[in-house]
């Protein structure tokens, strides 16, 4: 017998997201009635997580089901509600959530005109589009929005799916978004710039050298936030940032390389958020921006912390 309360859930995009979600969704008995696959990976993404499930063209999905998930790329999603708003396809009553970290419920205006249901579900995790999504959901949070009436809806939804679910206001989504990018998204770009440096002097394996360290220091920044701060820069151990910028500048061939940039706008951030804490001295302050600058080009002072010039770049 059926649990009660179980919908026929269409989804709207077979990627890495869409796929996993939709079995999630499946695991705790909805009934997942169509799936949307354009490419040959999220085809075959689709038979691996969803066997089963037919393949149908959107506006199809959206007429069978109680529940649609919009699992597509931020860009993406205005253009599709407001189209399949246009052919009529949003149902009085029918639940319509999107995946996206960005957006809250104020993209889904259509769905709303339309007597729908919007709803704004973001996993805060990265997927692989495989299997092992499932099990790390158990381990996940949502960012969920939706109406306050509406909200007991979002989150038992994400219960079902194993997962733990955390309200964000309207307002807040980007902010919320950008938090989550900031911290993976700029972390695999530090890892790789790492990882690359290691290797070129030599060091055959930097994920064996590299794996301890960022794994004790993430689990120690979690536990205990910026008191788990160490290192030269928060020891205000000028001599050695100065050594390190310089021998970024000749890595990188000069005072544009990546390496050095990140190194630099990190540095610094890291040594003004130091100053805060009492870890450091506004006079040491200066001396390790001082010692960054000595190691290049200051890019006219744009990631000075400080400088209101910073704000602007944030979404170049």
């Amino acid at each position: 017998m059926a649990r009660p309360g179980r919908l026929g859930v269409g989804i709207i995009g077979a990627g890495k997201v869409g796929a996993v979600l939709g079995a999630a969704l499946r695991g705790a008995e909805h009934a997942v009635v169509g799936v949307s696959a354009v490419s040959e990976a999220s085809r075959e993404r689709a038979e691996s997580l969803l066997p089963g499930v037919p393949i149908l063209e959107i506006q199809e999905i959206v007429e069978r089901s109680e529940l649609v998930l919009l699992a597509v790329p931020d860009d993406a999603l205005g253009e599709l509600v407001s189209g399949l708003a246009k052919l009529g396809a949003w149902q009085p009553g029918q639940l319509v959530a999107h995946t996206s970290g960005r957006f809250g419920v104020g993209i889904l205006k259509p769905v709303r005109a339309a007597g729908a249901i919007p709803l704004a579900l973001h996993p805060a995790m990265t997927f692989t589009g495989m299997s092992l999504d499932l099990t790390r959901l158990m381990d996940c949070t949502f960012g969920v929005t939706a109406d306050a009436a509406m909200l007991p809806i979002a989150q038992a939804l994400v219960v079902e799916m194993g997962a733990e679910p955390v309200a964000i206001a309207e307002a807040d989504r980007t902010l919320y978004h950008a938090a989550l990018a900031h911290s993976s998204n700029h972390m695999v770009t530090l890892v790789a710039q790492s990882s690359q440096l290691l290797r070129d002097i030599g060091v055959d394996a930097p994920e064996r050298m590299l794996g301890p360290l960022l794994r004790a220091t993430l689990e120690n920044a979690l536990a205990s936030g910026e008191s788990a701060l160490t290192g030269p820069v928060a020891r205000g151990d000028v001599g050695t940032v100065a050594a390190h910028a310089e021998a970024l500048k000749e890595y990188d061939g000069g005072a544009g390389g990546d390496v050095l940039v990140a190194y630099r706008a990190m540095a610094r951030a890291t040594a003004r958020r130091a100053v805060n804490r009492g870890l450091l001295k506004e006079g040491q302050l200066g001396d390790i921006n001082n010692a960054l600058d000595a190691s290049g080009t200051p890019d006219n002072g744009e990631d000075r912390p400080g400088n209101d010039a910073a704000g602007t770049q944030e979404g170049n």
